[in-house]
């Protein structure tokens, strides 16, 4: 990926409403593959099946 690609993956991620802390950690998690820092799945108040 180069910065051109970095830069717009950052910027779309801060569109979508994820904090500096949960971008940084996703880019930590691509390069590095660690569990801590995966991202974990945030169920929405929709998704809620009744």
């Amino acid at each position: 990926m180069n910065m051109q690609e970095t830069a717009r993956l950052i910027l779309g991620l801060r569109a979508a409403g994820w904090s500096e802390k949960e971008i940084n950690d996703f880019l930590l998690f691509i390069e590095s593959g660690e569990e801590q820092y995966k991202p974990k799945k945030v169920e929405k108040p929709s998704e809620h099946k009744e």
